[in-house]
């Protein structure tokens, strides 16, 4: 009759020194390259946020833009590529 449980051998001391540094080999290399992209983040180029909002508000002033009818007042609709254009074809067009 075999035995319900066996015995685990412990296995060679060796090889599990070797997992256990692989494993460690592991983690180091995953927190180098986590340092490491953070760094590159902390690196990164920034602008305040009034200077980005400032600068929003430059280019909206500066620029036509037919979806901010407040500055621009309102547009011609044969000007606006928004608007729907009027064909007097009709809707679709059949093939």
């Amino acid at each position: 009759m075999a035995p319900a449980y066996e015995i685990r051998a412990g296995g060679d001391p060796v090889q599990i020194k070797n997992k256990k540094q692989s494993m460690a080999d592991l983690k180091l290399r995953r927190l180098t390259e986590l340092n490491l992209r953070l760094r590159e983040d902390l690196d990164r180029p920034r602008v305040k946020l009034s200077e980005a909002a400032m600068g929003l508000i430059n280019y909206t002033n500066s620029t036509k833009d037919f979806m901010v009818p407040q500055i621009w007042g309102n547009i011609d609709k044969r000007d606006d590529p928004y608007s729907p254009q009027s064909n007097d074809k009709g809707c679709c067009t059949i093939m």
